[in-house]
């Protein structure tokens, strides 16, 4: 059996035996997500259920994997955002306070020398970031750590997509060879799929921002470890369409938050998944037509890395015509139709 499927199994069993006990935990401390305008649930659900995802990938990880320096900064670095959100979870840290968290998290990997040195331009040449290199690699695990916090908005969505991003780029890395990145891949995999079974709809516990930020956190991290091994030009650009669902949600919202001259941190009732419901779609149903369109999005990654870099443009550019059409026909970037703003 590959070291890679043990490692999808165990944190699936580790996550599936965990949930419950982390269920009974946040009951019994309080950690309660309580239904408030903008939330779909009516009644108070346990959330925390991160703890158990993290847990899950760590046993995964610490009992096969050889502690490399990467590996160390990985651990450390998630263990650090768990840490921010467990009490975030409990308390509600203020926006400012919660992104600090998300700063200090990320320079826990730069100081491992897990960075984007380097990026490729569509001719193959090497661009040097040099002074540039820590603020981008900064940039993109808080940006990719915050898409995944704020889809976290349906009953199984932001477990089953990040499953969905975790396998494209576990694919993605099996065709490249790049072991580390397929077995790091495979256990948060595992560790998503498995929380599914407990956080569908009807969810019996939500992941809350420990789940949310720390899933975010490692697929940022460990893109960037597969891209610092790679001189392919779709070597960022292939997590950017894995993750394109949240990543997409996250630039909707800001473009239509700057065009209603509201805050941009503002929450509105103008995601992807409030325009669904808004549309008749059930929790349910919208939440498989996501998953669905994560999917196609997936494939669109894979694709990328199987043919030339003129056929490559073509699908990027197809992909972009496609969403923008489906924002606009849904009313994404419009503010209207948002009741229960606050």
């Amino acid at each position: 059996m590959p070291s890679y499927f043990l490692a999808f199994i165990t944190a699936l069993i580790a996550v599936y035996a965990l949930t419950p006990l982390v269920i009974k935990f946040a009951v019994k401390t309080g950690a309660m997500d309580k239904p408030d305008p903008r939330k779909v649930h009516k009644k108070p659900i346990p959330r925390l259920g991160g703890l158990a995802i993290y847990l899950a990938f760590m046993i995964a990880v610490c009992s096969m994997l050889d502690f490399s320096k990467e590996i160390v900064g990985l651990l450390l670095g998630g263990t650090f955002i768990v840490i921010v959100g467990i009490i975030d979870d409990f308390i509600s840290l203020p926006a400012k306070v919660k992104l600090l968290g998300q700063i200090l998290a990320a320079c826990i990997l730069v100081v491992f020398d897990i960075r984007i040195d380097f990026i490729t331009d569509p001719f193959g040449d090497f661009i040097f970031l040099e002074y540039l290199a820590i603020p981008v690699t900064i940039f993109w695990i808080v940006g990719i750590t915050n898409t995944v916090n704020l889809i976290d908005g349906l009953d199984g969505l932001a477990a089953g997509v990040s499953t969905i991003a975790t396998v494209t780029i576990l694919l993605v890395a099996l065709q490249s060879g790049d072991l580390p990145v397929v077995f790091l891949t495979a256990a948060l995999a595992g560790a998503s799929l498995g929380f599914l079974h407990y956080n569908f709809n009807p969810a019996r516990i939500f992941m809350g921002d420990t789940g949310s930020m720390f899933l975010g956190y490692m697929f940022a991290a460990i893109s960037v470890i597969g891209a610092v091994k790679s001189a392919a030009t779709i070597a960022l650009i292939v997590p950017i369409l894995a993750l394109g669902l949240p990543i997409l949600d996250t630039t909707f919202a800001i473009v239509r938050r700057y065009r209603g001259g509201v805050p941009i941190f503002k929450p509105d009732k103008g995601h992807l998944h409030h325009r669904l419901l808004a549309m008749g779609f059930s929790q349910r149903q919208a939440v498989l037509l996501m998953y669905v369109f994560s999917a196609f999005l997936g494939l669109a990654a894979i694709a990328l890395t199987e043919v030339s870099t003129s056929v490559a443009v073509m699908i990027v550019v197809f992909v972009a015509v496609i969403i923008l059409f489906g924002a606009k026909k849904i009313g994404i970037f419009s503010m209207k139709n948002n009741a229960g703003t606050h």
